[in-house]
């Protein structure tokens, strides 16, 4: 009979993890082919492109203005309603809870941290480089301008570029960065694509953002996605050093130490490799004592071997009325003939 210690949730979740190490095959890890060299180069451009237009009030600062005063949720109130739900797609709070619960549960099946450390790094990177521009520039929104045509910049603000839209093109866009799939890739490609779309727009709607902003948020998003790969070797690293760190405090004196085994109980025997011989250990303890049946009446009882044989008086078969003895007397048979 053997004894397991009793594993702690964190233990499990690891042990699952240790199942197996290697990540699965059918999973590729995204490069930065020459192709996506490109896209991000492209990307990078418009978004200089764009911060340029709206430093020197070109056309763009215009057709912020105009769109301003068009005032959106006044021409279509009847969708108001639910576009202030729809715009929580592009909150940080509740999108990074949603999709870290999606990825915990692919990284418990694939048994890697891959999925959950990519989407750390990706909001980190969010976070840096969108929060970073945010409060360079200090652009004001449409609801605090103060001078009709300028492009309000460095007056403070914090919206330029779009945050919710940048955030719903990075927390939507990982789970097609993370598909498994090209079929996979495609669709949710598609659909992280069309919620960011509406997303930004939306903030248009609201009056919350110029239409330049939710640009350069989009632009913001799709930087991020691009170069992902970049940081796949240091992913890699933080996922050793987080299993490294485990086994450390796994390792340390009297956290895994059983408690004593009382006496008589079934010590637990160590396994080992198929050539080896297992070592048997005797129990720790006194050894127990034979203790007499509970049924037995009190009193001093002889061993089996040295009672006196008994042999029973009589016949053990039950008597019978309807049976004649074999030492009585019958009466003489009949004979036959004449």
């Amino acid at each position: 009979m053997r004894t397991e210690l009793k594993l702690t949730r964190l233990d499990r979740v690891f042990a699952r993890l240790d199942r197996e190490p290697e990540r699965p095959a059918h999973i590729d890890v995204p490069r930065m082919s020459r192709h996506r060299v490109v896209l991000f180069s492209a990307t990078l451009a418009f978004y200089l492109a764009i911060v340029w237009a709206v430093v020197v009030t070109s056309w763009l600062v215009r057709l912020d203005w105009q769109v301003m005063f068009f005032r959106p949720y006044q021409q279509w109130p009847e969708i108001h309603a639910f576009l202030d739900y729809y715009v929580v797609l592009g909150q940080r709070g509740p999108t990074a809870v949603m999709v870290a619960s999606w990825l915990g549960w692919r990284s418990w099946r694939q048994h890697t941290l891959r999925p959950l450390l990519t989407l750390g790094a990706a909001l980190l990177l969010l976070n840096i480089t969108v929060g970073a521009a945010k409060y360079g520039m200090g652009r004001l929104g449409p609801h605090y301008a103060v001078t009709i045509g300028s492009n309000e910049m460095w007056g403070g603000g914090d919206i330029f570029p779009s945050g919710h839209t940048a955030n719903a093109v990075v927390t939507w866009g990982i789970l097609a960065y993370l598909a498994s799939t090209p079929r996979a890739r495609r669709w949710l490609s598609a659909l992280s694509a069309v919620t960011s779309l509406g997303v930004g727009l939306t903030t248009v709607y609201l009056g919350t953002h110029w239409l330049s902003d939710v640009v350069l948020g989009w632009a913001a998003g799709l930087l991020i996605l691009l170069a992902l790969p970049w940081f796949e070797p240091l992913i890699a690293l933080a996922e050793a050093g987080i299993f490294r760190l485990r086994d450390s405090l796994r390792s340390r004196p009297g956290r895994t130490a059983p408690a004593p085994a009382p006496v008589g109980a079934p010590v637990p025997i160590a396994r080992s490799a198929p050539d080896e011989e297992t070592p048997v250990r005797e129990p720790a303890g006194p050894a127990r004592t034979s203790r007499p049946p509970l049924y037995l009446a009190p009193g001093p009882h002889t061993a089996r071997s040295e009672r006196t044989p008994v042999t029973p008086v009589g016949s053990r078969r039950p008597p019978h009325s309807d049976r004649v003895a074999r030492t009585t007397t019958t009466s003489a048979r009949p004979v036959a003939g004449g």
